[in-house]
């Protein structure tokens, strides 16, 4: 199998670069290599590779940023998709895409399904819900997977954030009423993989969208408290108290969804896999 890893160098393509090779030639690529705001040199480059398998691990993820430079993020989010689920599609290869938790508006108030109602409430998640739609108008063997709040210790993420923190301050004030589903990086490359490991056919007759994130849900409060408690080097916290706070005292560019945890069940009935709760991924994480 010819893989083409698009945006090797991040928290999930870090994890895929490692977890792809057993499958077959992973050839992995990201900016400035690759520009995936230009899509004709897009195109180029999947033409002259060939693979039998595009994943995109890539997206312009600044959530804040993207309100002020939304046609980036639809270049890269939407447009980008668009041409890699058409050069797939012309190849007769799979496509694997990763969207996010974010293309819902949080006010379900229970964990969302696939065919719940989208309603994106910033740039970053419409431009999210945009490549979704292009993928599934080519159609083709694709698999979209709706993931949230993926974490790396290998990268910037929110729990290395607030491991930070906790070493700079003595209080730390955090949201509890933003609540999903934390994601191990590592964990979601793994699945991947197994999923790519039982071939094309098998996953064209599976082709479609479907909810992939860690087990069960949490508020940023919850995680943060759980991050610190597992620390391998607690005796560096500086932190003694952790107080929760209303989104509302932290006013960013973009409106964030509140509750917007996934239900997985679909895909766990389809490929017979789940990913593990969220807190045995994050125990898992952090026992370096």
């Amino acid at each position: 199998m010819k893989i083409l890893l698009l945006g090797n160098t991040g928290q999930l393509g870090w994890e895929l670069q490692r977890c792809l090779p057993p499958l077959g030639d992973v050839h992995g690529l990201d900016y400035p290599q690759i520009d995936l705001a230009n899509p004709e040199t897009l195109r180029e480059v999947i033409r002259a590779y060939k693979p039998d398998t595009i994943v995109n691990s890539t997206a312009y993820t600044a959530v804040d940023v993207a309100e002020s430079k939304s046609d980036l993020a639809y270049a890269i989010n939407a447009k980008a998709s668009a041409v890699m689920a058409e050069e797939a599609k012309a190849l007769n290869a799979t496509l694997i895409h990763y969207s996010t938790d974010y293309v819902f508006d949080g006010a379900k108030g229970s964990t969302y399904v696939e065919t719940d109602a989208t309603n994106p409430l910033n740039v970053y998640g419409a431009s999210k819900l945009a490549g979704e739609q292009a993928i599934q108008s080519v159609a083709g063997s694709y698999l979209i997977f709706r993931t949230a709040w993926v974490y790396s210790l290998r990268r910037d993420s929110f729990v290395t954030k607030t491991l930070q923190w906790a070493r700079q301050n003595e209080t730390l004030r955090l949201v509890d009423d933003q609540i999903s589903n934390p994601t191990w990086a590592r964990m979601l490359a793994e699945t991947t993989a197994q999923v790519l490991a039982r071939g094309g056919d098998y996953i064209r007759e599976r082709a479609g969208l479907y909810h992939l994130a860690g087990d069960g849900f949490a508020s940023r409060l919850e995680w943060a408290r759980l991050v610190l408690e597992l620390d391998p080097n607690r005796h560096e916290q500086k932190v003694k108290e952790i107080l929760p706070a209303p989104t509302s005292d932290f006013p960013t560019p973009a409106t964030r969804p509140l509750f917007s945890a996934l239900n997985c069940d679909r895909f766990t009935s389809t490929f017979g896999l789940r990913l593990p709760s969220w807190e045995s991924t994050l125990r898992m994480a952090m026992d370096r």
